[in-house]
C-alpha cells in the first residue's frame, strides 16, 4: 500500500495543530526491547518528518531520561521547526519502586530536566503522565498553568485520569488533550473518559492503538504463544489467555485481507475512524513499519466494518485491559492483576 499524505488535526480548544497521527517514540530507546543503535533512531524521527508525521510522543521515564535525550540530538539536526514535541512527567522510579508526584516543585524542576535534555526553550504538549493522590490536581495544573504563562510549554495534557480528574483539571487551566490506551485490544476508555473529553472539547490521543504490539507481531504469537514479546508482561497475553488471542486475531486478519491490507492497518484504521479528535500514536523502530502505519491512514473501513470489528474485540473476547486510569471508578481488577501491574510498562 501506497505511502499517503498525513493530514493535520487540532486536538483541543487552546489552537493545538498537529499530524493526525504521531509517532510513540518509547521503543526507540531500551525499555522492553533490545538497544537499538542511536544513528537509526535518529534518522527513523527524520523520515517521520519527511513523511508528515510530526507529534513526537516522549516521557522523561522512558529509557530512564535517555528517550528525550535522543530526540533531542534529533531536533538538533534540523527538524526542531517542523514537529510538535509530547512529553510527560510525574513519574520516577526511586530504590525499585514506582513513585508518582504532582507537587508543584517536581512539576517545575522535572519542565526545567526535560527542556534542557531535549534542547528546546518550549514543551509544544505537557503532559501529567499519572494524577499523584496525595496533590489535588487543581493544585499541580496551578503550577502547569504558571509554566504556560511563563512560555516554558505550549499545552496541558493527562494520561491515563479519570473523569473527574479531567473535570477537575480542566476548570483550572483547558486540557488540551488526554492520553489514553484505545485499539481494538482496550477500549475502557470508552465508558468515560472517551465522552468527558468530547463533552469538555479535548483532544484525544490514543496510545497503544496495535495493542501493545500485539497486532504487528501477532501472527508470530499465533504460531508460538509461548515465545517472548513485549507485550505478554500483561495479563491479556498470559498462556490461558493464547487460545481467544488466537481466534480473534484471525478474525482480524480475515477483514484484513479482504481489505488488502495488514492487520495493524486495520487495527489503525478503526482508531481513526473514531473521530477528527482522535490521534493515535503507533510506535516502531523500523522505517518499513512506521510507512506502513502511515498507509492506514488509507484504510476506509464502512460502518458494517466498523461494527463486525467491534463485535470480535467486544470485552468478553479481550480478557483483561493495560492498567485502570488514575482515579478511575470501575470493578476492581482480579486478583492475578497484581503480578502482571508490577512489570506492567508505561506506554501512555
Amino acid at each position: 500500500m501506497a505511502t499517503v499524505k498525513m493530514l493535520r488535526m487540532k486536538l483541543g480548544s487552546e489552537g493545538f495543530e498537529a499530524s493526525a497521527q504521531g509517532l510513540g517514540c518509547m521503543p526507540l530507546t531500551p525499555y522492553y526491547g533490545p538497544n537499538m543503535p542511536e544513528s537509526d533512531m535518529i534518522e527513523l524521527i527524520h523520515v517521520a518528518a519527511r513523511l508528515g508525521v510530526t507529534l513526537l510522543d516522549t516521557s522523561d521515564i522512558y529509557g530512564n531520561h535517555a528517550n528525550e535525550i535522543l530526540i533531542g540530538k534529533a531536533l538538533e539536526r534540523g527538524v526542531r521547526q517542523t514537529v510538535e514535541v509530547a512529553t510527560k512527567f510525574g513519574v520516577s522510579f526511586e530504590n525499585g519502586r514506582r513513585e508518582v508526584h504532582g507537587d508543584p516543585a517536581y512539576v517545575r524542576a522535572a519542565c526545567e530536566a526535560s527542556l534542557k535534555r531535549l534542547n528546546i526553550d518550549c514543551i509544544d504538549l505537557y503532559y501529567q503522565h499519572r494524577i499523584d493522590p496525595r496533590v489535588p490536581i487543581e493544585v499541580t495544573i496551578g503550577e502547569l498553568k504558571k509554566l504556560v504563562g511563563e512560555g516554558k510549554i505550549k499545552y496541558i495534557g493527562l494520561c491515563e485520569a479519570s473523569a473527574s480528574a479531567i473535570r477537575r483539571a480542566h476548570n483550572v487551566h483547558p486540557i488540551t488533550a488526554v492520553q489514553v490506551e484505545w485499539s481494538l485490544w482496550a477500549r475502557d476508555g470508552e465508558a468515560e473518559i472517551i465522552p468527558t473529553c468530547r463533552e469538555l472539547g479535548i483532544g484525544i490521543v490514543a496510545s497503544s492503538p496495535l495493542g501493545r504490539g500485539f497486532l504487528s507481531a501477532a501472527s508470530k504469537f499465533s504460531q508460538n504463544p509461548s515465545e517472548d514479546y513485549s507485550g505478554q508482561s500483561l495479563l491479556r497475553f498470559q498462556p490461558e489467555n493464547s487460545p481467544d488471542l488466537v481466534t480473534t486475531f484471525n478474525r482480524v486478519n480475515k477483514i484484513a485481507q479482504a481489505k488488502g491490507c495488514t492487520p495493524s492497518q486495520l487495527a489503525l484504521a478503526w482508531v481513526h475512524h473514531q473521530g477528527n479528535d482522535v490521534c493515535p500514536i503507533p510506535g516502531t523502530t523500523k522505517i518499513e513499519n512506521l510507512i506502513k502505519n502511515i498507509g492506514a491512514m488509507s484504510v476506509k473501513l464502512t460502518p458494517e466494518e466498523m461494527a463486525e470489528l467491534e463485535s470480535i474485540a467486544s470485552a468478553d473476547s479481550v480478557k483483561c485491559s493495560g492498567y485502570k486510569s488514575s482515579g478511575a471508578s470501575g470493578k476492581r481488577p482480579p486478583p492475578s492483576w497484581k503480578a502482571a501491574l508490577k512489570r506492567i510498562c508505561f506506554c501512555g
